[in-house]
């Protein structure tokens, strides 16, 4: 997922400051139209051009607008989620999202979330991108069962990880320090970039930081045996839950299946030391943060070799002198090709990460050699 920041009420998209970082400079950002709109000014656009076309040239124009008006997701006008939330184990669920980058089609409906049902109450992994995710994330809960929430948790700072804390009790909120810190002081960036990328299901999106720092370690909660994990790699804290008691993995974004890994605040090396640590815990279901949850350990080893080509290329690119335009045209080994967003995500990681791998290998042209 992409990063994207404010704890200003919001009522409407055009209410919304413009994004730090957004290329808006001083200028007051244009604030996303809603579906309706868009389609409406499309709509006058098209007419100006049909009308400067000869006779077969308007045909086919208006059959590809007919098409394209066909083809548009009709779910976006009520801002339906359509989330199904899928029993993997005995009262260890999950909602799968979309392999897709942030959109006004999908509302930012591209994260795994989960919820885990245990005698006593349940407990929630994540709560997705939008006041209006949340909202239908608990509607999806309490279709399951009445018993209340009782803890949720952000696995950590990504905007697709908590902004949907607003539907649920705020005292249930919680996370570990330091992501508690990063949502704190990135959070409204986030938020105000989501706007942009979303539009109007964003609608009254607030951050809240959960007031709870959660302890690690193996507990009981809601009646269930649950163990809670710090890790970091993919950010600076990643929150990772076991329950125990179905043998089921909720690693977030340290894992990622048939969906191209994001690294805004990616650490490779610690990353990739947080998959050694998880591929060794007694378990039988994985679920990613995004893509397919397996009953094996395909995903974790899918992440891991990615990472693995992803560092390794950006390294070998610095130290023969490319530059990032260079790095760009690398061509994606066949067995990623497959991986969602694969391209995409390939550049935004030599972004990300290409200014210090390059820093880091003029700083060992300029160290000494030891005589």
């Amino acid at each position: 997922m992409r990063t994207a920041s404010t704890p200003l009420r919001r009522t409407d998209a055009a209410k919304r400051p413009p994004a730090a970082g957004s290329g808006a400079g001083s200028a007051p950002a244009r604030a996303p139209a809603g579906p309706i709109h868009r389609m409406a000014r499309a709509g006058e656009r098209m007419s100006v051009v049909v009308q400067r076309l000869s006779m077969p040239g308007r045909v086919l124009a208006i059959l590809w607008t007919c098409l394209l008006l066909l083809a548009a997701p009709t779910h976006a006008e009520t801002f339906d989620y359509r989330l199904q939330a899928r029993e993997l184990a005995p009262g260890a669920w999950v909602i799968v999202g979309l392999k897709e980058d942030f959109s006004f089609a999908n509302g930012g409906n591209i994260v795994n979330t989960g919820f885990i049902v245990g005698r006593e109450g349940v407990i929630v992994i994540d709560t997705g991108s939008s006041k209006r995710y949340g909202e239908q994330l608990l509607a999806a809960i309490r279709r399951v069962t009445p018993l209340p929430v009782v803890l949720v948790v952000n696995t950590h700072h990504h905007p697709d990880h908590f902004l949907g804390n607003q539907a649920f009790p705020r005292e249930t909120l919680a996370a570990l320090p330091d992501t508690l810190a990063a949502i704190r002081s990135e959070g409204e960036g986030f938020n105000a970039n989501m706007y942009r990328l979303n539009g109007d299901w964003m609608r009254d999106t607030e951050v809240v930081v959960p007031t709870r720092a959660l302890a690690v370690g193996r507990q009981r909660i809601g009646g269930r045996d649950v163990e809670l994990l710090a890790l970091g790699g993919h950010t600076i804290a990643d929150l990772v839950v076991v329950d125990h008691d179905s043998g089921t993995v909720y690693a977030a974004d340290l894992v990622f299946h048939g969906r191209t890994p994001t690294t805004p605040h990616a650490d490779i090396p610690l990353w990739l030391a947080a998959l050694d640590t998880l591929e060794r815990l007694p378990t039988r279901l994985w679920v990613p943060g995004h893509g397919e949850p397996t009953p094996d350990t395909r995903a974790l080893r899918q992440t891991r070799d990615y990472l693995g080509w992803l560092a390794q290329t950006i390294r070998s690119g610095a130290e023969s002198g490319q530059d990032m335009t260079d790095l760009f045209q690398t061509p994606i080994p066949q067995r990623f090709a497959g991986m969602a967003l694969a391209k995409e995500e390939f550049r935004r990681s030599v972004v990300h990460l290409f200014p210090a791998a390059e820093q880091s290998v003029l700083e060992a042209q300029r160290t000494p050699t030891p005589k």
